[in-house]
């Protein structure tokens, strides 16, 4: 009798389960039907159209707070390549780029093409940098971003890091006005676009503002490079 009371309990249960089961796929369904196809719609290009701001060769004492200043106005994440040898000096600037919540990735400490290095010597400039990172931020970085964009075969293997590349660089480092940059980028951006951008000249963080206002009128999301590699 106390099998069949056990047995009957468990078909009850299984019933309910499935009945509230129901329920739910059922409020999905519903909500889904009542959800309105624009709102979707501006949902789907949102998330389609995501670029990432990157920017090389700091942290610069006067160029890069101005940066993260605004971008914290403009509630964007960007990703960060630092120079190790810039980093001395600078520890809190690239602390107040962890509490921002950016991605802080590694450039080299001297900026030095790794294709004319020995395996060790590309090695050791990687590994440096890493080390003044994680000194001044408690970051261990698993993106590298190759000075000149020359990466050696097969060293990630050795540094166990992933290379990171641009698609679209702006040439801030060449054009020097802030005008001419923003009209570069805001002409060549995609979905998808990874931005070649430095933090260490004047001009640069000015064309960083147009750039950021400008894509964010034209609906564009910006997120870290690694959310662009693993999205």
């Amino acid at each position: 009798m106390k099998k069949w009371k056990k047995g009957l309990l468990i078909i009850c249960a299984g019933l309910l389960a499935i009945l509230e089961g129901n329920t739910y796929f059922f409020r999905r369904a519903q909500e889904q039907t009542d959800a309105d196809p624009a709102a979707e719609s501006a949902d789907a290009d949102r998330d389609t159209k995501k670029v990432a701001l990157t920017f090389d060769d700091g942290p610069h004492s006067v160029y890069t707070p101005l940066l993260l200043e605004g971008l914290r106005e403009r509630g964007v994440s960007a990703s960060f390549f630092l120079l190790g040898q810039c980093i001395r000096g600078n520890e809190k600037v690239v602390e107040q780029m962890k509490k921002d919540g950016h991605l802080i990735g590694n450039h080299t400490f001297s900026h030095k093409d790794l294709t004319a290095l020995s395996e060790k010597e590309a090695e050791q400039e990687i590994l440096r940098a890493g080390s003044a990172i994680y000194e001044a931020a408690g970051v261990h970085t698993a993106f590298v971003r190759p000075p000149y964009g020359r990466w050696p075969e097969g060293l990630e293997l050795q540094v166990t890091m992933i290379p990171v590349f641009w698609t679209l660089d702006s040439l801030d480092w060449k054009l020097r006005d802030a005008d001419r940059t923003a009209e570069q980028v805001l002409n060549q951006a995609e979905p998808g676009s990874v931005i070649l951008m430095h933090d260490c000249y004047e001009t640069s963080v000015e064309a960083a503002f147009l750039v950021v206002d400008g894509l964010q009128d034209q609906g564009y999301q910006f997120v870290t490079a690694d959310e662009l590699i693993f999205p």
